[in-house]
């Protein structure tokens, strides 16, 4: 069946489901669970340090106070991934499950990818959040781009739907 199975997280309350059904399914085909966390550098929220330094991120914080302004920000957001790892972690170890975490930094999509190659996993497992058509488009969709670049198969768990999404299923099935 499966010998590594690769658990795509991205915070502590969409994905407590699938780390569960990850724990069900590593003890069920006695596999080894790979817990990985992405935390992107550089996004609308942490701009690059290069555009931080030279316009400034926050009104009040130019140049080098800037980067380091950003340097400080990012590290927190590293820290809480490896926390967020470990309590994962420890959750599947209390389980009986095999576990291991790697925290990666970079585009989402692309280093699960190179993590499940790196490892040599058999599944990747990850979340869905329901996101479709323009919201997809702008938000980007990271389980997408694992569908269509992972070197194994991808198993997707479907997390709360939300409320867009909602919207336009009633809105279906009332003109059915």
């Amino acid at each position: 069946m499966f010998n590594k199975i690769l658990v795509a997280i991205d915070d502590e309350y969409s994905n407590q489901h699938i780390v569960d059904e990850a724990i069900n399914l590593a003890l069920a085909s006695n596999a080894q669970l790979i817990l990985t966390n992405v935390v992107p550098p550089f996004s609308e929220i942490y701009p690059e340090p290069g555009y931080i330094a030279a316009h400034g991120y926050h009104p009040t914080i130019h140049g080098e106070t800037a980067v380091n302004y950003y340097m400080q920000r990012l590290e927190a957001l590293e820290q809480k991934s490896m926390e967020l790892l470990q309590s994962f972690a420890k959750r599947a170890r209390t389980c009986g499950v095999e576990v291991e975490y790697v925290q990666a930094t970079g585009s989402a999509g692309f280093m699960i990818c190179k993590v499940a190659r790196n490892r040599e996993v058999d599944l990747i497992m990850i979340g869905r959040h329901g996101r479709t058509g323009l919201a997809e488009f702008f938000l980007g969709s990271v389980s997408n781009y694992v569908l269509h670049h992972a070197p194994c198969s991808v198993l997707t768990i479907q997390g709360p739907i939300h409320q867009d999404v909602a919207d336009s299923l009633t809105m279906e099935a009332a003109l059915m």
